[in-house]
């Protein structure tokens, strides 16, 4: 039989008259097209089947019409697929076990360490937060910040068992990209810069203007964030442990001068008594009704969210912790943050007049002033500088971590990767983040009041995605292991509460869903583009395909193949399916997932074996010979479909070995959801979890 014949199969009690042959032929364009029987004919034929004349690495062409009317569209279809077996060589389990070594060796931040790098935002919000609560909570400013910090019991227990479930950095992006499509993962994403870059920026600005209460500077208040900016770029450059350590230093003066505060100010309210505590609380609820005193409360709860603001940044940078770090991460940025922000409050309503207190000018430094004098003045500004700046540094390495993991799963470009030599710094993540916070800021006309507004809203987005993380996982990935499982009324009550303050804060000012969609906007059209360059592309071909006569024009002639080899340039990146058994549905749908969130021609399916293949497995993949056809290779003529068996146990050590061999990133490996007696971490692993 030549390469190029086909064989259509008939019933043998079909008479001739009855039985009719579908004809196959080759445009000038190379597609395959068949002409399709009559409806009476169909009911006798059986489909044709191209195996028969299949070489492998030749493009798959189907009968099916081309949306191209004037241009080829063989750049559509890949090659046959092919059945290999691998032994790992020693190099590449060598390198495997430097890989695997080299992740243990990051896991560098212990208890105190990790929280430090949170700590400095969520702490240093106390110097932002407590005017702007007692702007609309007045009187019952300590009581709506404890409210808005006893809100944390619930979101706890939700973040615990996701990073029990997923220790990976870069959450809860990776989280969503573990648990539901890519496309769902980047709406993720796109919050998290956003959040990132609002903490950055709000940090920066607040501690120039906090400076200028203070002093009078040379220099406008934008002048000096962008000095913020730059300085805390060369800090992020040194590295993540120099960086920790950095910040670790930040968090011990920022205790240090806060417990001064705190001794030096209830010591004179001891001093005092409670007449100033009296007189503010008179003057407080004067003619108010309990209605608009309920108002008043959960309008300051609302605000008071700020206050908080630091606690999403823990889990992004989770594979970077010790073992069992985590929950007493979050436990440390919890209480810190309930006992700081109230209490101070509580303290300022004692000792402060109301008029001074809603002026909002420096709280801290006036509080300071009046329980110890100047010298605790200055040490409380120069602390909110500091502490403020630290604030800078949380948003970037949160970032970093961010931009670097998009990077790995083909959103951004690899050049976010790259790190500088003597620190490991991603130096292309760093840099682009602070550009991109410096252009938010500026086109705000370095407005802190926006950034700000802006900022509530986001932390509060934000903030959902871990509850409703949790449901996507328990719902599509139900099998994953993890320490601890909590109440699904506690992952509800974590959602109505965002629900709730996110509609109390536009009731307050309905600009700031205005700014915030805005922003959101922007990054989302920046992310599925980048996501989708392959299909944007396809678009162009498709319009230059229905103008003939740029076809014929000297200058536009060649655009054709232009795009059709950039497109097969995007789309030559490998992925790899991980598989256990041979079922067919799993295997389909698992390919399914691949050709709707990655754009790529070729996919390898990989079986670790000891010696045992399963029966199956192979006929589902290839079958040149025999009747039962090669089906997944032929399902999809648009994906080279490669199947390889290799001889080893399923490891991290070996997975990173097999990475090496194949050069496919160990971030485009997929596989199913591994159970409860799978001994190694997905963490460890390094792969995506796609199915059950």
């Amino acid at each position: 039989m030549s390469e190029k014949e086909c064989i259509s199969l008939v019933p043998l009690h079909s008479s001739e008259k009855s039985s009719s042959r579908t004809n196959y032929s080759r445009t000038n364009l190379g597609s395959l097209v068949a002409t399709p029987p009559l409806f009476n004919q169909s009911q006798f034929d059986i489909v044709l089947r191209r195996q028969y004349s299949r070489q492998e690495g030749k493009p798959k062409f189907t009968a099916v019409p081309s949306r191209f009317l004037n241009l080829t569209n063989d750049f559509e279809f890949a090659g046959w697929g092919s059945i290999s077996h691998l032994t790992l060589l020693p190099e590449d389990i060598h390198q495997g076990d430097v890989e695997l070594t080299s992740f243990r060796e990051q896991q560098v931040l212990g208890q105190f360490t990790a929280s430090a790098l949170a700590a400095n935002d969520i702490l240093g919000g106390v110097f932002y937060t407590l005017p702007s609560v007692v702007a609309l909570a007045g009187v019952y400013s300590p009581i709506s910040l404890f409210v808005a910090a006893l809100t944390l019991f619930l979101w706890r227990p939700v973040m615990e068992e996701m990073a029990s479930a997923l220790p990976i950095s870069g959450a809860p992006y990776t989280y969503l990209l573990n648990v539901s499509t890519k496309s769902v993962a980047l709406f993720g994403a796109a919050l998290l810069l956003l959040d990132f870059s609002a903490t950055a920026v709000v940090s920066a600005a607040t501690a120039t203007s906090y400076l200028a209460g203070e002093v009078s500077l040379p220099f406008p208040v934008y002048a000096g964030a962008a000095f913020v900016f730059v300085l805390f770029t060369v800090v992020s450059l040194s590295g993540l442990r120099e960086s920790a350590r950095v910040a670790t230093g930040v968090l011990a003066m920022h205790v240090v001068v806060m417990t001064m505060l705190i001794v030096a100010s209830v010591i004179g309210w001891g001093r005092d008594g409670m007449a100033q505590f009296r007189s503010n609380w008179s003057l407080g609820h004067v003619g108010l009704s309990p209605a608009a005193i309920a108002r008043q409360v959960f309008n300051g709860v609302c605000i008071g969210m700020l206050g908080l603001t630091g606690f999403e940044c823990a889990p992004s940078y989770t594979s970077k912790m010790k073992q069992n770090c985590y929950p007493k991460v979050l436990r440390n940025l919890h209480l810190s943050a309930l006992v700081l922000t109230s209490g101070m409050m509580l303290l300022v309503m004692a000792l402060l007049p109301l008029d001074v207190i809603e002026s909002g000018n420096n709280i801290l430094s006036l509080l300071a002033q009046k329980v110890a004098g100047r010298w605790l003045r200055i040490m409380v500004v120069v602390d909110a500088v500091v502490v403020l700046c630290a604030g800078v540094l949380t948003g970037i390495l949160s970032a970093c971590e961010l931009l670097v993991k998009l990077s790995c799963d083909l959103i951004l470009p690899r050049v976010f990767l790259s790190t500088v030599p003597a620190t490991g710094a991603p130096y292309v993540a760093v840099i682009s983040f602070i550009a991109f916070s410096a252009l938010i800021y500026a086109s705000t006309g370095a407005n802190l009041t926006v950034i700000s507004q802006m900022f509530a809203m986001v932390w509060l987005a934000v903030m959902a995605l871990f509850p409703v993380s949790l449901l996507l996982l328990r719902f599509s990935r139900p099998r994953l292991p993890r320490a601890s499982q909590c109440s699904l009324f506690v992952v509800a009550g974590a959602i109505s509460v965002t629900v709730t303050v996110a509609v109390g804060n536009v009731a307050i000012d309905p600009t700031i869903a205005g700014w915030f969609a805005l922003y959101l906007i922007i990054l989302l059209v920046l992310f599925y583009t980048s996501q989708n360059k392959v299909t944007i592309l396809r678009w162009v071909y498709w319009a230059y395909d229905q103008l003939p006569w740029l076809h014929r024009r000297q200058f536009t002639k060649g655009w054709g193949d232009g795009l059709i080899r950039h497109m097969k340039k995007l789309r030559r990146q490998e992925v790899c399916l991980l598989v256990k058994t041979d079922e067919i549905n799993n295997l389909f749908n698992m390919i399914l997932y691949v050709r709707r969130n990655e754009e790529t021609s070729h996919l390898k399916i990989v079986h670790f074996h000891s010696g045992e293949i399963p029966s199956e497995m192979e006929a589902n993949a290839r079958s040149t010979y025999i009747v039962l056809h090669c089906f997944l290779d032929e399902a999809f003529p648009e994906i080279t479909v490669d199947l390889m068996f290799v001889e080893g146990q399923f490891d991290p050590k070996n997975l990173a070995a097999l990475a090496h061999h194949l050069k496919i990133p160990r971030s485009l490996m997929f596989m199913s959801s591994p159970g409860s007696n799978f001994p190694y971490s997905v963490a460890e692993l390094g792969t995506r979890i796609i199915s059950i």
